[in-house]
């Protein structure tokens, strides 16, 4: 395994990364961005709104979880608990969506818990359109570390009327 520094991340750490072997971590990455689109395709089928924000999260988690396949994981003392957390040292350039769904996350262990009435449509509706644009920003990311990831066929989304 070699390791790579990749500059300081938002919270001042000094980010060095473990990188795997780019042929190990490229199809890990490809899965994880296929399961993010099943979510956001299950999102967009749901009828009620706490399913449509739990799906959206659960896809910007997964899409979040390919950077850091992609890009390797913080080494340091101190250990990062979050996909989120780790991201803002990896894709520093993703620091505000990483922000956005670790605001969110609150809420999804609401919905998680039960409450099912914690997410209004309009939130439900914010959260899916979120995922998606950071789903495409993550995969752009992807795809740059690792070119054989964009000629993987992709799951497309559609809307019912």
């Amino acid at each position: 395994m070699d390791t790579t520094t990749v500059g300081t991340g938002t919270q001042g750490h000094g980010a060095v990364v473990q990188r795997l072997d780019a042929a190990r971590t490229a199809p890990r990455a490809a899965e994880l961005l296929s399961r993010a689109d099943a979510e956001l395709l299950a999102a967009q089928f749901s009828s009620e709104a706490w399913e449509q924000f739990s799906h959206a999260h659960l896809a910007a988690l997964r899409a979040g979880a390919a950077v850091i396949a992609s890009r390797g994981r913080p080494a340091g003392r101190r250990a990062l608990r979050t996909v989120w957390e780790i991201l803002d040292v990896v894709a520093p350039e993703l620091t505000s969506w990483s922000g956005y769904f670790a605001g969110a996350a609150a809420l999804r262990s609401a919905v998680d818990a039960g409450r099912f009435d914690a997410v209004s449509p309009g939130r439900a509706e914010e959260a899916v359109c979120a995922a998606e644009d950071f789903v495409d920003a993550a995969r752009a990311l992807v795809e740059a570390s690792s070119p054989a990831l964009s000629s993987v066929p992709r799951m497309l989304a559609v809307t019912a009327s």
